[in-house]
């Protein structure tokens, strides 16, 4: 027990998805921490330096030290980056955008701090897939985020036609996401594989001045201007009827 309170704490901090004021989305308590911390795991450098400043304006960046996590990051050196939690100090965790571990890196890191018996505390922010179900209106009981779809036509037209499949058997809403710049095509594929009465929902912009969610049959998006998504980071959500 004295081991365990003498090691620090893994903090897992969720971060901004849009240019907004850091209040406005991440709560005071995170700010609080953020402040004490000196020693940050994160995708890249730049926009954590530029997030941490927004989260935690008065804290000097000479201080902080960083860490990369990205697919360039050997896995030795995980463990090295885990080293202050060892020596009682706190470090934190931060992706790109939104919650680290879900839909972004980190995973590994945190399952690693659990294999070392370090603490891992997950702080409150933004989740582009929790804040997309929880405003579809699709069903929030029985759900499933499945990434990327593949990108090669065929295996994606399969790909879809079971994602549709699986929703009407089991009534679970699927969630998916597409790199942005792809939002069109994706969305007129889905609109051509996708039975009339399948619910979509796109979820775009979350939490910015430009936000836009809407959930609406298949039929009723073929009417849709869909060229206003392209470049625009967005959440997918479809719900067949049985």
């Amino acid at each position: 027990m004295d081991e365990q309170k003498q090691k620090g704490v893994l903090y897992v901090v969720p971060t901004f998805l849009s240019d907004t004021q850091a209040l406005g989305v991440l709560p005071m308590s995170v700010k609080k921490i953020v402040e004490n911390l000196r020693h940050f795991i994160v995708e890249n450098e730049k926009t954590a330096r530029k997030n941490i400043k927004k989260i935690a304006p008065n804290l000097s960046q000479s201080e902080i030290i960083i860490h990369p996590l990205n697919k360039f990051t050997p896995r030795e050196e995980y463990e090295m980056y885990l080293n202050p939690c060892l020596q009682g100090a706190a470090v934190g965790i931060m992706s790109e955008a939104g919650c680290p571990g879900v839909a972004d890196p980190g995973a590994e890191i945190v399952a690693l701090a659990h294999e070392k018996g370090i603490r891992v505390i997950p702080l409150v922010g933004p989740s582009s897939i929790l804040l997309s179900l929880m405003a579809s209106g699709l069903n929030g009981q029985s759900f499933s985020f499945l990434g990327y779809l593949p990108i090669e036509k065929n295996e994606r037209r399969i790909r879809i036609k079971e994602i549709e499949t699986n929703s009407r058997r089991y009534q679970q809403t699927q969630i998916f996401i597409e790199t942005p710049y792809r939002n069109v095509k994706f969305l007129k594929e889905l609109l051509r594989h996708c039975k009339s009465d399948t619910k979509l929902c796109v979820a775009c912009d979350i939490t910015s001045q430009n936000e836009e969610i809407k959930t609406q049959p298949i039929s009723v998006w073929e009417k849709e201007d869909l060229e206003r998504y392209h470049k625009r980071p967005t959440i997918f959500l479809l719900l067949a009827t049985p």
